[in-house]
């Protein structure tokens, strides 16, 4: 193993030096993961590929492409532990910086789970965990192979790159899902393929997890999703006491299982009484933005803590009920901060702004509300988002 030299840390203002955390990705998460590191008076540093990204207000960053070998070598030497804000890289360059004696939290074989959905699902199953049923399709033949034994619609992924509905079709028939196959192929997008299920419930558990194993898990919150983008989270999620055990026993074993270090946000469906992994998530989550009024410890504060291999702090909730409702760029182009005064006007809303141009579709911040019951999270939620963004955000409501 080559020896390394320890990162060189700023001083603060005690003289003292910092520890320094780098953060592959310069996105949101990595934003509130660095105005986290405030509280604690640690070091931020972003790898990033853009000059102004979202974390450069509580981040120094560094210009580098994510899935260079070469730049994040030259990263990793600046910092004391690395690790992401996205899966958007090279699994053998961060393979690299382990092997040359980096702390990388977490490692390259965890990431890989959350990276290629074809690595994750077949991992999950040799380990035991409910997982839909599930095939790679390379060939028509095996697109109809699927189809003919689960029936149609069928599901058909992306193994890597998507997110946010991107990277993810239902396919109505065979017919569909060739001309798919066929558009697919000269993009080399890699496809899996699942039986459509009948969902009654989509959940998401974030855990944190340290090197040694101690594990703090948050409790199970709803998504509600709309275009393939999460719009809404929402605590407590409405379960039986089966399926709430369950779902936090799944996701600390996976967490366990696959050796996680950091935050690990597994997504479910519930099925009925049966609860079945969709997605993991090997980093902090949007669905666990919620925890950063609604919980004693954020998720990014849990996530710093873990990566420096601290003590976890407690995942218990400060109130009944709490909602969180994702800002996305209205149609016209509406921009949050420039109706910051009224959404700040609505009773218990915490706001948070991610520095980004609000695009039509795309997520600029969100609101938190904690309150005594659902009912009255959710409708305080709403309206702050409906003042910030100037649009209806109940993607529930009769249209």
């Amino acid at each position: 193993m080559v020896d390394v030299e320890p990162a060189p840390s700023p001083p603060g203002r005690s003289g003292r030096a910092l520890p320094v955390v780098g953060i592959v990705g310069g996105g949101q998460l990595a934003r509130m993961t660095a105005q986290a590191a405030v509280s604690l008076d640690l070091h931020v540093r972003v790898l990033a590929d853009e000059e102004q990204p979202p974390a450069a207000v509580a981040a120094d960053i560094e210009i580098g492409s994510p899935r260079s070998a070469e730049a994040l070598r030259s990263f990793a030497a600046s910092c004391d532990v690395v690790t992401f804000d996205h899966e958007l890289v090279d699994l053998g360059a961060v393979a690299a910086l382990e092997a040359a004696g980096h702390a990388v939290r977490p490692g390259a074989q965890t990431i890989a789970m959350a990276v290629d959905k074809s690595i994750q699902r077949r991992r999950l199953g040799e380990l035991g965990f409910p997982v839909p049923s599930w095939a790679t399709i390379a060939t028509p033949g095996d697109l109809d192979a699927f189809g003919a034994q689960h029936g149609w619609p069928l599901v058909l992924k992306a193994a890597t790159g998507g997110y946010d509905g991107r990277g993810v079709w239902i396919v109505g028939d065979a017919a569909a899902g060739r001309d798919l196959l066929t558009a697919s192929a000269p993009e080399g997008v890699h496809l899996l393929a699942e039986p459509k299920l009948a969902i009654d419930h989509e959940l998401a558990v974030v855990v944190a997890r340290r090197p040694g194993g101690e594990e703090a898990v948050y409790e199970p919150v709803e998504t509600i999703q709309a275009d393939g983008i999460c719009r809404e989270v929402r605590f407590p999620a409405q379960l039986s006491p089966r399926v709430h055990d369950e779902a936090r026993s799944i996701a600390g074993g996976i967490a366990a299982a696959i050796d996680a270090v950091g935050i690990l946000a597994v997504e479910l469906f519930v099925c009925g009484e049966q609860v079945i992994v969709n997605e993991l998530a090997c980093r902090p989550h949007n669905s666990g933005h919620i925890t950063m009024d609604a919980c004693v410890t954020s998720q990014f504060e849990n996530h710093l803590r873990a990566v420096l291999d601290l003590p976890l702090g407690s995942p218990a909730p400060l109130g009944p009920a709490a909602v969180m409702v994702n800002l996305l760029g209205g149609p016209g182009g509406t921009d949050p901060r420039d109706r910051l005064a009224q959404g700040l006007a609505v009773d218990r809303a915490k706001v948070h702004l991610y520095g980004k141009v609000a695009r039509p579709g795309r997520k600029v911040g969100h609101v938190n509300v904690v309150a005594d019951d659902l009912a009255e999270a959710r409708r305080l939620a709403l309206a702050a988002a409906d003042a910030l963004t100037g649009m209806d955000n109940d993607v529930e409501a009769p249209r």
